[in-house]
């Protein structure tokens, strides 16, 4: 248990510290909790809770560790004016509750195939961030043909110190003790699960993502959680991989630059590029 304390970065400190900034947005629509776009789909053995909005070629987002669809409060009204924005609370958070013993990243990227199949969606592009944008990878991977373009900040291949900058690390621990001392009722159970996953998950080989079909724009912070050294080798192993290291950023690039991050991508997913040349310097 200790090495697994300090080789990953908890839940609560990549999310529920980072939403505390997101609250403070001011919005007409409560994301999360819009029963005007709400509706479940079954599948899988879970119900999960989804928000639709927006017509258009299909997006769908995904959340991190601990979050909720109203991690993209700034996300859905810029990207709804474009496409059918689609987000889900994913298994074991939000809405989506699931009290099951096991849980892994591999599971929930096969939980995401399987909602856009019961949504009748054969691609979509797709953003992700952190355990999101793990997810997204994944999906890629493992669902080639559902991802048309995937943008993803935040995430990494496996949960090791060499990832993860260490200031969460002491966080973590106090984290887990006071989970370890609360009453053992489902909630805290589930919460343990979440942050279980990321102590022995993901374990993706770099060399993997060179199997990935489709663009993938990798997004980080310079002095985001997943080091940026990480997020290079991410880029470095994707064929159409494309790179966006955000000055003056941790973990939540997404919320912090809202308008360039969804500018950025925006850009990203409506127009084809071709990585440069060397001797495209001088053009």
């Amino acid at each position: 248990m200790t090495k697994y304390i300090q080789t990953c970065i908890p839940a609560i400190v990549l999310f529920i510290a980072l939403n505390a900034v997101a609250q403070q947005t001011r919005s007409s629509i409560n994301y999360g909790s819009n029963a005007a776009a709400a509706k479940y789909i079954t599948t899988r053995g879970v119900k999960f809770y989804c928000e639709v909005y927006g017509k258009g070629e299909p997006l769908l987002l995904i959340h991190g560790n601990s979050g909720s669809i109203n991690n993209f409060k700034y996300q859905v009204p810029y990207f709804s004016k474009y496409y059918k924005v689609i987000t889900i609370d994913s298994r074991a958070q939000g809405k989506s509750t699931d009290y099951g013993d096991s849980l892994t990243y591999e599971m929930m990227a096969d939980d995401f195939n399987a909602i856009l199949d019961s949504m009748h969606i054969q691609s979509a592009y797709v953003i992700g961030w952190s355990d999101g944008g793990i997810n997204g990878l994944l999906l890629a991977l493992r669902h080639p043909e559902k991802v048309k373009k995937l943008a993803e900040t935040g995430a990494n291949l496996i949960p090791d110190t060499s990832v993860f900058d260490p200031a969460g690390n002491a966080f973590m621990e106090t984290s887990i003790k006071e989970l370890n001392n609360h009453q053992m009722d489902k909630d805290t159970k589930n919460q343990l699960k979440l942050i279980h996953m990321m102590q022995i998950e993901p374990n993706i080989p770099s060399a993997s993502l060179r199997n990935i079909k489709c663009p993938v724009f990798v997004i980080g912070g310079d002095h985001d959680v997943i080091l940026p050294a990480h997020t290079l080798e991410i880029y470095n192993n994707i064929n159409q991989g494309y790179l966006w290291i955000v000055p003056k950023s941790g973990h939540a690039t997404l919320q912090r630059y809202q308008n360039e991050f969804n500018q950025k991508v925006h850009d990203f997913f409506t127009h084809s590029y071709t990585k440069p040349h060397w001797d495209d310097w001088d053009k």
